[in-house]
């Protein structure tokens, strides 16, 4: 039995209406939700990521504002501008986009950002509240393949779930968040020894590694969920996930295509955390 694919495109697009409605809503009580997207150096990848982001803001009726700034830019010179962002009344989300140059510290401009417009939720406020499954902003990537398995219906409690990759931006989070679902959570990464072992224990397998189709059918047990969070070339150029595809396809019961899976979530996820931060941020200035 074939895999039933997860469309990232049909996921997301649902979620931008919902997420246009509210922020239509918003508008008309004289709050237009802001985004802040700082762009520094001409990195080709970054500015794709960040033309994608400002055209999907516009699309959903949010405020978006990019500032570029050039490869040389200090470090002190960017925290300043991310302090009059944390400061200006328009914008309820910033986003340093990374990778930054060696000259600035990306610890250091991520807690400059203040955690009520974390909108990436990278800041360890965040994070911390995250851990305990408090109200915060959670990082875009991993709640997109949350909400991805829930519209698919995908059980979440009582199931073993393998995460392979253990970045602070995917691998980590997206394993805290299953665990706040009730799932049992294994971690593998490069130094995992007999990595096809774990993965055949898995209910549900995250493959965030950013290596090219080293997941296959062989690696998993028969109905796993396999999502694919890798973005990798191959050598004749075309797009390829952590996943073989075709080969994996034979064994799960769902699973994410690259691209179109994933990738489309994580802008969508951005999105909606601009609106929930102008949200909370009118609910507190209408309480007081």
């Amino acid at each position: 039995m074939a895999a039933k694919v997860i469309s990232g495109k049909e996921v997301a697009a649902q979620l931008r209406e919902q997420i246009k409605n509210d922020a239509a809503d918003l508008t008309d009580k004289g709050i237009t939700p802001g985004l802040a997207v700082v762009l520094v150096g001409d990195n080709p990848a970054s500015r794709s990521y960040v033309k994608g982001k400002e055209k999907a803001s516009a699309q959903a009726g949010i405020y978006s504002e990019l500032c570029e700034l050039p490869e040389d830019v200090t470090e002190k010179k960017l925290l300043q501008i991310v302090e009059d962002y944390n400061n200006n009344p328009s914008i309820h989300g910033i986003l340093v986009q990374l990778p930054l140059p060696e000259q600035i510290s990306e610890t250091k401009v991520i807690e400059t950002i203040s955690p009520a417009k974390d909108v990436d939720g990278f800041h360890p406020i965040s994070i911390g509240r995250m851990m305990t499954g408090q109200e915060t902003f959670l990082p875009c990537t991993p709640f997109g393949i949350i909400k991805m398995l829930e519209q698919e219906n995908i059980t979440m409690e009582g199931k073993h779930a393998v995460v392979i990759g253990r970045s602070n931006i995917v691998g980590k989070p997206v394993g805290q968040l299953l665990l706040n679902n009730n799932a049992t959570v294994t971690y593998c990464h490069s130094r995992t020894k007999n990595l096809s072992e774990m993965t055949k224990q898995a209910d549900i397998v995250i493959a965030a590694v950013g290596r090219a189709e080293i997941i296959n059918d062989s690696h998993l047990k028969e109905g796993a969920v396999v999502i694919d969070v890798g973005m990798n070339r191959k050598d004749d150029g075309k797009l390829c996930g952590d996943v073989d595809f075709e080969k994996a396809s034979e064994k799960a019961s769902f699973i994410t295509p690259v691209p179109g899976g994933v990738g489309p979530m994580t802008i969508t996820m951005l999105l909606h955390n601009t609106v929930l931060s102008a949200a909370r941020i009118y609910e507190k200035s209408h309480s007081q």
